[in-house]
């Protein structure tokens, strides 16, 4: 790989590639990039001067590219991995990359279902501010660093892990994390026993002289430990920090942050920890708070796909909002992500808006799916009504006309989903 350049991204825009990108060009390889649109997460690319072009084209692949890595959302078929096969160029996919980036480094790894990008952040921070210079790619923008990269100069290599595709199982990690787990991914593993069976995987390949930062008590995680050769970190076991961030959830995130830290520098101070930790600004799209409406509703807005985290991300919105005015309702669009994973988790969907007064339900996002008929957000809202809070299946556009009328001063709005709902909650802000 040292022998390879000069690489072009396809799909730069995607927010593991555009951190891999920056990483590659500041250890020196000469980058281009497109994508098929524009999203915040190029905003750090551009600025390091990496040219990007927006639509796919072979003529964005320049002649004398010796590599490719494409995004897996950039199929064979895409006009220019057809035009790196017509031309012999190798191809990568971006966790083929990411697999062999870590073999040269101590690599990190955060897998799990929830709370990934929140604990690589907060872990991130952590070791910058004690001093350790480590390099981060992370799956959101995270405030404190303004992208979704961090650069240091030491080996140490910090990675947000996706167990989709077993793409985990391309890393070498020497400390591996898993913040929990719970069937995901229902396109890829028929089960949680399979998806159980990737994990083992991982944490049987974790060295002796490395460590598995998890909670060894979640029924989910115990049974695939058996066999492990690393050293087991229980973060449950690590204090409850202040925290700017809401909710126990992001309270489990920073135990696991502060244990994983502790795995790396030994010699780190619970205050380097306690005081990173303390001023972490978050990241974008994770309980991220945006502005007012026109008619004074704060705004929020939060990446969760899965019922899990829908339930604990409201219940955090509804215990903020009882302190501040405890008469305010909880408006909530949600854009479910994937007909399998909302066909599959149905009932656990329709039992996770409990803390909301109103619910819109966007059209499915299909990202590399197709409608089979089976499930939509018309019957998803049929079932959330069944189960007790209001709930109805809207456009963006429909979504957007109630919102920016129907909450008030003292109301919280927040728009939640993997896909683009987000563009609602800016554009309630920006037309008040």
């Amino acid at each position: 790989m040292d022998e390879k350049k000069k690489i072009h991204f396809i799909g730069i825009a995607g927010v593991g590639m555009s951190a891999l990108a920056q990483m590659l060009f500041r250890e020196g390889v000469r980058v281009t990039g497109s994508d098929n649109a524009r999203f915040p997460t190029l905003n750090a690319v551009e600025k390091l001067g990496i040219p990007v072009v927006i639509g796919y084209n072979a003529e964005n692949i320049p002649q004398d590219a010796e590599l490719i890595v494409h995004t897996d959302a950039a199929h064979s078929d895409n006009v220019e991995r057809t035009e790196a096969v017509r031309r012999s160029i190798p191809q990568f996919s971006y966790f083929e990359m990411l697999g062999e980036v870590s073999k040269s480094k101590k690599t990190v790894a955060i897998a799990g279902t929830h709370g990934k990008t929140t604990t690589t952040g907060m872990l991130a921070k952590i070791l910058k501010d004690a001093g350790v210079s480590p390099t981060a790619v992370i799956g959101s923008i995270v405030k404190d660093f303004g992208s979704n990269y961090l650069h240091g100069d030491s080996d140490l290599f910090v990675v947000e892990a996706c167990e989709y595709k077993d793409h985990l199982l391309e890393l070498s990690p020497q400390i591996l994390m898993i913040t929990n787990l719970e069937w995901d991914h229902t396109d890829f593993f028929p089960s949680l026993s399979a998806l159980q069976e990737t994990f083992k995987k991982a944490i049987e390949k974790a060295p002796a002289d490395g460590f598995i930062v998890t909670n060894p008590s979640d029924k989910n995680i115990a049974p695939l430990l058996a066999n492990a050769k690393a050293k087991i970190v229980d973060y449950t076991k690590e204090p409850s920090y202040e925290l700017l961030l809401p909710g126990e959830f992001n309270r489990q995130n920073a135990r696991a942050a502060a244990a994983a830290a502790r795995a790396v520098l030994p010699t780190i101070s619970d205050s380097v920890i306690s005081e990173s930790l303390a001023s972490f600004q978050g990241t974008w799209r994770r309980f991220e708070y945006k502005g007012k409406t026109a008619n004074g509703a704060d705004v929020y807005d939060d990446y969760a796909h899965h019922p899990t985290a829908i339930k604990e991300t409201l219940k955090a919105l509804r215990a903020n909002l009882r302190k501040a005015t405890p008469c305010g309702k909880v408006y909530v669009a949600f854009h479910p992500h994937l007909y399998s994973r909302t066909r599959d988790l149905f009932e656990e969907f329709s039992n996770a808006f409990a803390d909301a007064d109103e619910v819109l339900i966007a059209p499915i996002y299909a990202a590399r799916e197709t409608d089979d008929g089976t499930v939509s957000s018309a019957m998803l809202a049929e079932r959330v009504n069944t189960n007790g809070t209001h709930a109805n299946a809207a456009t963006f556009a429909e979504i957007e006309k109630i919102f920016s009328t129907e909450p008030a001063t003292g109301d919280a709005v927040m728009t939640m989903g993997a896909g683009d709902i987000y563009k609602v909650a800016d554009a309630l802000v920006a037309h008040k």
